[in-house]
């Protein structure tokens, strides 16, 4: 199983969450951006349908495959203050 951890941070003048390098929003407290971190920790453990996706990697080469709908990331929220 895979696990996904959204690190909060400070970022452009206030807070966000991130995620493999990625950032969210901006959030103007810490508290606001953990608290939105955590429903997007949810979200992702939430089961969905099976379905045929598409995705490019970082090297601009697409992919398709089957991503079952029960396959589903544990998740964690740090603070990286």
């Amino acid at each position: 199983m895979a696990k996904v951890v959204y690190e909060v941070v400070e970022h452009d003048g206030g807070w966000a969450y991130k995620y493999n390098g990625v950032f969210s929003e901006t959030f103007p407290t810490q508290k606001a951006a953990h608290a939105a971190a955590e429903r997007a920790a949810a979200e992702q453990r939430v089961p969905g349908r099976t379905e045929e996706i598409q995705y490019e990697d970082g090297a601009g080469k697409w992919h398709q495959e089957t991503a079952r709908g029960s396959d589903r990331p544990s998740t964690e929220v740090v603070d990286k203050s």
